[in-house]
C-alpha cells in the first residue's frame, strides 16, 4: 500500500478510536447494569450459549485453535474444538457472574454440601495459616475458571489482600467495572509505573499481594510453557527479592451444577542463585509451571484466546 494511504488510514483509525472506546464502554455499562436484574444462574447459562455460538465466528477462535494444537499435539481436531467450545462457555459465564460479583460467593462451613463454593480441607488449613501467621505473602492466579472470585474469597474470609489489576481501555467501562470489583475485593492497585512500588509497600506492611501471571509480556523473562519458549511477567519474583515471603497459587474451578471449587496450592519454593538471592527467571518459571499443570487438568477453562506465544 502507498505510504500516504497508510498514513491516512492510521490517522482515521486514531481519530475514530475514542468513539469506538466510548461505544464499547456504553455497551459494557448497559450490559452489566441490565444483567444484575436477572437470575445469575439463568443469565450465566444464556451468556455461555451466546458465546459458544458467536465465539467461533471471531478471529480469537483461530488463535485459540492454534494455541491448543501447539500445546496438545496429541489431541484430535474434534477434541480441540470441544475444548474451544468450553473456553467460550466459560468466558460467557464469567461475564454474567461478574455482574453479580457481590453475591456469587456462597460458602457455609456448617453446611458445605449446600454451598455454591466447595473448599477442600487442605485449602482451609493453608488459608488459615496465611491469615493468622502475621506474615505477608504473594498469591498468584491465572485466567482459569472464574478468575475474579479469588479476590472475593480473600475478603469474604478475612484475608487482608491487595490486588493488582489491569484497567480496560474504555474509561467509562472501567468506572462500572471498578465499582463492581471494589464491593468485596480488598485494595485494588491498577497496573502502571507505580504499581511495583505500591505492591512492595503493601508487602512491607504485612499484606497479601495477589496478581494474575499467565499473560505474555514483551519485556518479560523467558520461560517454557507447554514445551514452547515464551515470555512472562517477572513482577512476582522481583517483589520477592524485596520482601522474602511465602508464595501460593490460587484457582477457582468451575464444577457441574453451577458450583465452584476453591483451591490454594502448597507453598511454591522460589529458585535461588548460588548467593541465596532470588533467581528471577527460575522463580518465574516455577510459577509458570504450576499454572501449566492447572491448565492441563482443565484446558477448557483457560483463556486460550490470546497470543501467549509470539
Amino acid at each position: 500500500m502507498h505510504p500516504q494511504l497508510l498514513r491516512t488510514k492510521a490517522r482515521i483509525r486514531d481519530a475514530t478510536k475514542p468513539l469506538g472506546d466510548a461505544a464499547v464502554g456504553a455497551l459494557t455499562i448497559a450490559l452489566l447494569r441490565t444483567t444484575r436484574y436477572f437470575d445469575p444462574i439463568k443469565t450465566a447459562n444464556l451468556f455461555g450459549r451466546i458465546l459458544r455460538t458467536i465465539g467461533p465466528l471471531t478471529r480469537e477462535q483461530k488463535i485459540g485453535r492454534a494455541n491448543l494444537t501447539a500445546a496438545f499435539p496429541e489431541k484430535s481436531p474434534k477434541e480441540i474444538e470441544t475444548i474451544l467450545a468450553g473456553v467460550w462457555d466459560n468466558l460467557g459465564r464469567l461475564g454474567a457472574e461478574f455482574a453479580h460479583l457481590d453475591h456469587v460467593w456462597h460458602h457455609d462451613p456448617a453446611h458445605p454440601e449446600a454451598s455454591r463454593i466447595e473448599i477442600p480441607l487442605r485449602t482451609h488449613e493453608l488459608f488459615a495459616q496465611l491469615r493468622l501467621d502475621g506474615k505477608p505473602a504473594l498469591i498468584f492466579a491465572s485466567h482459569l475458571g472464574n478468575w475474579e472470585l479469588p479476590a472475593v474469597a480473600a475478603v469474604a474470609h478475612g484475608l487482608d489482600a491487595t490486588i493488582l489489576f489491569r484497567r480496560p481501555n474504555s474509561q467509562s467501562a472501567n468506572r462500572i467495572i471498578e465499582e463492581l470489583r471494589a464491593v468485596k475485593m480488598g485494595t485494588l492497585i491498577p497496573a502502571g509505573r507505580d504499581a511495583p512500588l505500591r505492591l512492595a509497600e503493601a508487602l512491607q506492611n504485612g499484606q497479601h499481594v495477589a496478581m494474575l501471571v499467565d499473560q505474555y509480556l514483551t519485556n518479560g523473562v523467558e520461560v517454557t510453557f507447554f514445551g514452547r519458549k515464551t515470555r512472562a511477567n517477572p513482577m512476582l519474583a522481583r517483589l520477592l527479592r524485596q520482601v522474602d515471603c511465602p508464595i501460593h497459587g490460587v484457582r477457582i474451578i468451575r464444577l457441574p451444577g453451577h458450583r465452584f471449587r476453591a483451591e490454594l496450592s502448597e507453598e511454591v519454593q522460589p529458585v535461588r542463585d548460588a548467593s541465596g538471592q532470588i533467581d528471577i527467571q527460575g522463580t518465574t518459571q516455577a510459577v509458570t509451571s504450576v499454572v501449566e499443570g492447572w491448565i492441563r487438568e482443565y484446558p477448557d477453562q483457560w483463556l486460550w484466546l490470546h497470543r501467549r506465544w509470539r
